[in-house]
């Protein structure tokens, strides 16, 4: 076998001494017009569907590619109002106290219904009223940072009066601009409309009665405050206890357009928290006041975390609080339909190494377990119809700046080139019903997974 291998070898290498021109690369051959006969035809190819487009021009009647190729792998959730509103309206009027700022977000809404409804089949009117008014008016950390003592130092503001006020101008700003879009747009353009809350669940730090009861205020101050009007027509009876001739009233009138000014629930969910009663015993200063019923909130007890920590201090991955918060808003609420509008995870430690921050494993993991409580709930009968993963790409969060990435893309900021990372290999492949493991995955490609779109400032993905 040996000296066969040997013989051929040679009689290869003579081959080659032989016939050199054979072992030049195709490449190399110097192809030209006249080495083809007269009359041979040469030309480019085209189809007409392929590049003429006008697909709906002179006449032309639909064929089964248009009717194929335009059905949507994609469908767009736009919030109108995502924290952001024109500098000259807080400077004329006073942005969100004034009852002038509910005509002019109405008026900035029916202009989207008029210009997009035709497209925009699923509506969000405001994004976190909830979380604004706290960040913007009792701490003072957003614009326009009004806010009084013990819960800051800001140069305007008071925080036991202002909030509530704000609140009920978005609540009323809300509820108008879904009258309008009911009354005018919603039959002929066949949409749905509805708001996101930014939503918590607790737990009591203690196992008493008085730090059970924290946990219902709790519950009422956060996630209650914007829904129960939205929902019943006023605001919840714990806050009507403790907030009294602050909290504003709804007329007759505002009730009859205000309850039931919902489509489904949005809710922003990240975290649990622990709640200790302030009634009853002594609190950090500022928890101890009506605006926050009575309720101090910690993600610790006795020095241990409720659950692993990430790079917001108050957010930790406690998982099955998104069964409980989704089975709260059920029992709540009538089980009305719901969306997760926004869950996601940044590390706790900012490691600046691309290839660190691309090989998310903890990410991943976070997204499977909240996704796993979630099916859950489900399961026990929650009529929850949408997941959206904050974010899809890194991006500016607000008081944070950069130093926060919930991205599934990486954002490099001197190029902005845009590389996914694990977590966006592994939800790509979690749509296409795959695996959910992390291994052999560098083989999947990198373009956007198809049930991710883009909403007005906030990414939303499909249904």
């Amino acid at each position: 076998m040996q000296a066969r291998r040997i013989q051929f070898l040679f009689l290869s290498f003579l081959f080659l001494l032989k016939y050199p021109s054979r072992a030049r690369s195709l490449d190399d051959e110097d192809v030209k017009r006249s080495h083809f006969p007269d009359g041979f035809f040469f030309g480019t190819s085209t189809s007409s569907y392929q590049v003429e487009g006008a697909y709906m021009e002179d006449g032309k009647g639909l064929n089964n590619w248009d009717v194929f190729s335009h059905i949507p792998g994609i469908k767009p959730f736009v919030t109108i109002h995502h924290h952001d509103i024109p500098q000259e309206l807080v400077d004329r009027y006073g942005g969100w106290l004034s009852p002038l700022m509910q005509e002019d977000f109405v008026y900035f809404a029916e202009i989207c219904f008029k210009s997009f409804g035709d497209r925009i089949k699923n509506w969000i009117t405001m994004n976190e009223p909830n979380l604004l008014v706290d960040m913007s008016y009792i701490r003072g950390w957003y614009p326009p940072a009004h806010c009084s003592p013990p819960f800051g130092n800001c140069s305007a503001g008071n925080s036991d009066i202002e909030p509530p006020i704000a609140m009920h101008n978005m609540i009323l700003g809300h509820a108008k601009a879904v009258k309008l879009y009911r009354e005018l747009f919603q039959l002929k353009q066949g949409g749905s409309i509805g708001i996101v809350g930014f939503a918590e669940y607790f737990e009591p730090l203690r196992d008493n009665e008085f730090d059970r009861q924290a946990v219902s205020r709790a519950l009422a101050f956060t996630n209650a405050w914007l829904f129960d009007p939205l929902v019943y027509g006023d605001y919840p009876a714990e806050m009507r206890l403790y907030l009294g001739s602050a909290l504003p009233i709804f007329s007759p009138e505002e009730i009859n357009y205000v309850k039931g000014s919902l489509d489904f629930i949005g809710m922003n969910f990240y975290t649990s928290l622990y709640t200790k009663d302030c009634i009853h015993s002594a609190c950090i200063s500022g928890w101890d006041r009506p605006i926050r019923g009575f309720v101090y909130t910690t993600g610790e007890r006795d020095g241990e975390p409720i659950g692993g920590r990430c790079g917001n201090p108050r957010f930790f991955v406690v998982p099955e609080g998104m069964e409980k918060i989704v089975s709260y808003m059920k029992e709540r609420y009538s089980n009305m339909p719901m969306l997760v509008t926004e869950n996601g995870f940044s590390p706790p430690q900012q490691n600046d190494q691309v290839q660190a921050l691309l090989q998310d494993t903890n990410r991943v993991d976070f997204h499977k377990s909240y996704l796993a409580a979630l099916a859950r709930a489900i399961r026990n009968g929650a009529d929850v119809r949408g997941y959206f993963v904050w974010s899809l790409i890194d991006n500016f969060e607000w008081i944070d700046g950069y130093s926060q990435r919930f991205g599934l893309y990486y954002v490099d900021r001197r190029t902005l080139e845009r590389v996914p990372k694990l977590s966006a290999k592994w939800y790509k492949k979690f749509l296409a019903n795959g695996t959910t493991d992390h291994s052999n995955e560098e083989d999947l490609t990198t373009r956007s997974f198809g049930n991710t779109i883009l909403g007005s400032e906030a990414s939303k993905a499909a249904i």
